[in-house]
């Protein structure tokens, strides 16, 4: 038992070594992602990626007791080969709040958010970091309407969060705060961090005041540009989940029969934007809908996207949100992973001629966070078969680094 313990330990020990050496030369020599017209770049070649969401990760690790969670997903994720990483860098009022009022910060969550990044650059996983969300979850765009309400600024919904002066200034303080942040772990402020590899001004933005995109347009502008005059290493994108405006209106036929305010076009096209984004819900926006009037749906969204991206807006683009819910009607493993594959084969073949960086599957979390759980949650080290088609979706991505 002890001799074969040994035996089997040297390989074991080589990939340890390999992986840490890996690691060392990221740290020597990270660089910074860039952009060449519909492709990203990394240190002078292109830039092909799998990788995942967890949102959850700075809320968890504000508890040291619980910072576990967070390297196990990190680390499961680089044995996969997932390179990329999307979570959240706010939390506005309520519980844990990394924002507790506009300009007040507790030190403690934002030394969460600094373990997560350092954590991120040991196993060589880049990160988007998202500044505010469209929604109430953790705080938003809501909170941040509340706040200035509270202060006596004459604001009405949360669309005001776009144009209200008083709320559009707590953003950018917010903005200011994460970007000139020095994490007390690695020394590095988070705007001169290479393992960061973009902003994302807002978690899925909507405007019901206004649904041609006119608002959103106005916002993105002022701050992109904002976040630019502080950080100009960084890639920036909107956070968007990819519905079509006013601005082409035949494009919004492949909408899924509604508008939410934002244009796909019109709000990519503005300069300091580098990429865009889509996200994909088929089994939310087209509930009642069977799998393959629903599949037919993603191909079609994909599919006029790429299309969109690679030539009008001539910015590469990422697929930044999709999965499939254990909560949806007739749901199964086998299910969950054939749609994974499905969307994998898409982007795999947008990538092979350029124009899309890769997707980031929503969401993994680690070993004993039901209370996170969503429906959509992938748990790597108790999923086998979703594991194993992650990590070939990987590999396929990263050979196209060399191809």
């Amino acid at each position: 038992m002890t001799r074969f313990s040994r035996i089997i330990s040297f390989p074991v020990l080589f990939l340890v070594v390999a992986l840490a050496c890996e690691a060392r030369l990221f740290l020597q020599s990270p660089g910074f992602v860039r952009t060449q017209n519909t492709e990203f770049i990394l240190n002078g070649g292109p830039f092909f990626f799998n990788g995942f969401n967890s949102y959850w990760m700075m809320n968890v690790a504000t508890d040291p007791s619980q910072r576990s969670k967070v390297s196990d997903v990190f680390s499961q994720a680089a044995a996969s080969r997932l390179s990329v990483c999307r979570t959240w860098a706010f939390n506005d009022g309520g519980s844990q709040a990394l924002q507790i009022s506009p300009g007040v910060y507790d030190e403690l969550v934002f030394h969460g958010l600094d373990f997560v990044i350092a954590e991120a650059r040991k196993n060589g996983i880049r990160l988007i970091l998202s500044l505010s969300n469209n929604y109430k979850d953790f705080g938003g765009r809501p909170q941040y309407v509340s706040w200035a309400k509270n202060a006596g600024a004459p604001v009405n919904s949360d669309d005001d969060f776009y144009t209200n002066e008083v709320v559009k200034g707590y953003y950018k303080n917010h903005v200011k705060r994460v970007l000139t942040r020095i994490n007390t772990i690695t020394r590095v402020a988070y705007k001169d961090d290479p393992i960061i590899m973009a902003w994302e001004l807002i978690n899925e933005p909507r405007c019901q005041v206004n649904y041609s995109g006119k608002t959103l347009d106005g916002w993105i502008q002022e701050m992109a540009s904002f976040v630019k005059s502080i950080d100009s290493n960084h890639l920036l994108t909107v956070g968007m989940e990819g519905f079509y405006g006013d601005s082409m209106p035949e494009k919004k036929a492949i909408n899924p029969g509604y508008q939410v305010g934002t244009d796909f076009i019109s709000n990519h096209l503005i300069k300091e934007i580098d990429f865009t984004t889509i996200h994909a819900y088929p089994d939310i926006w087209l509930s009642g809908k069977d799998d393959s009037t629903q599949m037919a749906f993603m191909q079609r969204w994909m599919t006029s996207h790429f299309t969109d991206s690679e030539t009008i807006i001539k910015k590469p683009m990422i697929f930044s949100e999709f999965g499939k819910s254990s909560k949806d009607p007739g749901y199964s493993l086998s299910a969950r992973d054939s749609f994974l594959n499905a969307v994998y084969t898409n982007i795999y073949n947008f990538a092979r001629s350029g124009g899309i960086g890769g997707g980031l599957v929503w969401q993994i979390m680690a070993e004993g966070m039901q209370s996170y759980d969503d429906g959509y949650e992938i748990v790597l080290s108790q999923n086998p078969s979703t594991s194993s088609l992650l990590a070939q979706q990987s590999n396929k991505m990263i050979a196209l680094d060399h191809a």
